[in-house]
């Protein structure tokens, strides 16, 4: 990575394809300095250098979201090489239980499911928010799934991803309550279908549309909303 930047800081996981990568463009677009991040160095590595080449600051970072020791590594070194943090987009997740019921499943599915979905976005969280208070500025935007709304849950299908997006909801809603009171918006959203890989049913919009929809969320105004679920800018129930 470069050295201590004056603009602010986004890292967005996921971000060498499909979704993760339209709004990791979204925001350098927009003038952040992005951390975009992937499984693999070498993935990432190819996903930023065409935004490089468009004279954008983003930065390759590897990141495993179900690897903590990765996880760890990737915010110390945004930390000390970018001295700063502004904006975490937790788009990184699995969908790996489509057909199946919850009465007949795959155990390790389930596991390497909320892993992913659940417990990596959290991990993610408790690096990013010390590195926000010490900015005392943070955006947190986690993607969900209309499929992970509780009123909304009338199908037993896919049931791993809908619980833990359902998790992943809750752990919204605790961390925007902890941080209330220090400018640190924590918001979930539903992108829709997409046409990415994770994609359930028909898609009905490219990621850069999608993205479009829910980068409104890292730019929020200090009393902008904070522990909400969206789909583009209307509510969805929890």
């Amino acid at each position: 990575m470069t050295t201590p930047t004056a603009q602010r800081v986004a890292v967005v996981t996921g971000a060498n394809r499909g979704l993760g990568h339209a709004i990791a463009t979204g925001l350098a677009r927009r003038g952040l300095h992005v951390v975009l991040t992937a499984r693999r160095l070498p993935d990432a590595e190819a996903a930023a250098g065409p935004l490089r080449g468009e004279g954008l600051l983003v930065e390759a970072g590897e990141l495993d979201v179900t690897d903590p020791i990765s996880v760890f590594r990737l915010f110390a070194d945004v930390g000390r090489d970018l001295g700063r943090l502004d904006v975490l987009v937790n788009n990184a997740g699995v969908a790996i239980d489509r057909n199946r019921r919850p009465s007949a499943h795959d155990v390790g599915k389930i596991r390497s499911t909320l892993d992913a979905n659940l417990v990596g976005p959290w991990q993610c969280c408790m690096e990013a928010v010390p590195l926000m208070r010490e900015g005392g500025y943070g955006r947190i935007t986690n993607v969900s799934s209309r499929m992970g709304s509780l009123a909304l849950m009338e199908s037993a299908g896919s049931p791993a991803y809908r619980v833990s997006k359902a998790a992943l909801n809750a752990l919204t809603r605790v961390f925007a309550a902890e941080t209330a009171d220090e400018n640190i918006l924590v918001n979930a959203v539903s992108p829709g279908t997409v046409t990415t890989r994770l994609s359930y049913g028909s898609a009905k919009q490219t990621p850069e549309q999608a993205a479009e929809d829910l980068l409104w969320l890292s730019e929020l105004p200090d009393d902008g909303p904070t522990g909400e679920f969206f789909q583009g800018r209307e509510h969805l129930p929890w």
